[in-house]
């Protein structure tokens, strides 16, 4: 089957969460045969920042992991729509796209009578956070929506956006996220991997991530984007090494290099979204690194708190639990190696794939049914 995908980029994951799962679905769609087809804009907000802070050469970084994927940029003035979806069976449309694109995608199912299933995927906090943004989106025409938490998926069908819904989460990309060999020396003690964003975290960080780090007086790294400079400062004043972007690809291998990593939820996460975590999480328990997180509530059960990962109330119970798992080594190894397993029962692109054709088995059966 042809599998069109619209999204905001494929090639660059600078302040891009999607570009992660993205990949790892597309890998797993073609590894079974399908047609993968994969449209990016050519003025992308992302691909413009990697390029503008890395060079051009920054947005082929991800071919060392994913060398057949490919995408298509286009320009939304020119965009040949009837080119685009040929022979589609299947059509995802990112939230992050253009209203007017995503209008357009339905308008061509409507009048052209396309036999294609189109789905919308959502995966941010607007819906709760910012729900004017999203009726700014016309899915009259779409069959229905991928939301990354029930919670989202219960905000479309409440307000009257979307036909359906189903719940879709993310998951970590398991050819790529797995641990490395124990041979790897660490070089710090912690690691967290997040950007600075616009300010939603910001007291969040300095109480689960800055303050313990500082107070243990661990060795400690940072990386991501959008930092501002009093946000370096108090990295500087904590003995916090920042380190900048790195290719999502690359994380893996610095998770490898260091003994534990945690998770700091942005506040809409924490208070609008419970039992929505961020692909951080399935892609560092992927990779076998113990974790600590911040308070969030897996309303869904997708994990186990206390044995996939460690969950710290406030500063005082970060400090302890970090504190605990650097003097205890098994405690460190029995926790990887539990968070690994759980990915890897539930919560790979695999079992989203699956999830994904379920979907579409659902939405076309009454149509194979007529048929018959």
């Amino acid at each position: 089957m042809r599998v069109v995908i619209f999204c905001h980029s494929l090639k660059s994951c600078w302040n891009h969460g999607n570009a992660h799962f993205l990949r790892g679905i597309a890998s797993e769609l073609a590894a079974r045969g399908h047609d993968v087809r994969i449209w990016e804009p050519a003025d992308g907000w992302s691909r413009e920042n990697v390029v503008r802070d890395h060079g051009a050469d920054a947005l082929e970084r991800y071919r060392e992991a994913y060398p057949a994927l490919e995408s298509t940029e286009y320009d939304i003035g020119k965009l040949n729509l009837n080119a685009a979806l040929e022979d589609a069976g299947l059509v995802l449309v990112h939230e992050w796209n253009e209203p007017s694109l995503v209008a357009a995608i339905g308008e061509h199912r409507a009048k052209q009578k396309a036999g294609y299933v189109l789905l919308f995927h959502d995966t941010h906090h607007r819906s709760a956070s910012d729900p004017g943004a999203l009726r700014r989106y016309d899915l009259r025409h779409y069959d229905g929506v991928l939301a990354f938490g029930s919670v989202i998926r219960d905000i479309y069908l409440k307000h009257g956006w979307a036909r359906r819904a189903w719940t879709w989460h993310e998951a970590a990309d398991t050819r790529v996220f797995y641990p490395r060999p124990a041979e790897i020396e660490p070089v710090g003690d912690l690691v967290w991997i997040g950007n600075w964003g616009e300010g939603e975290r910001t007291a969040e960080l300095e109480e689960f991530l800055i303050g313990p780090v500082r107070d243990l007086r661990l060795r400690a790294r940072i990386y991501g984007v959008r930092y501002p400079e009093p946000a370096l400062e108090a990295l500087r004043s904590a003995g916090i090494e920042y380190a900048g972007w790195l290719p999502n690809h690359r994380a893996p291998e610095v998770f490898a290099s260091h003994r534990v990593t945690v998770h700091v939820p942005r506040r809409f996460y924490s208070t609008l979204l419970p039992g929505v975590p961020t692909i951080r999480v399935f892609e560092a328990l992927a990779c076998g690194i113990p974790l600590v997180s911040a308070p969030w509530a897996d309303a869904e059960g997708l994990f186990t708190p206390g044995e996939d990962f460690l969950v710290a109330r406030d500063a005082n119970e970060m400090r302890r639990h970090l504190a605990t798992l650097f003097e205890d080594a098994t405690l460190r190894r029995d926790m990887a190696e539990r968070g690994f397993a759980t990915i890897r029962a539930r919560h790979t692109c695999a079992h989203r794939v699956d999830e994904l054709m379920q979907v579409y088995e659902e939405i076309t059966a009454p149509v194979r049914e007529v048929i018959a």
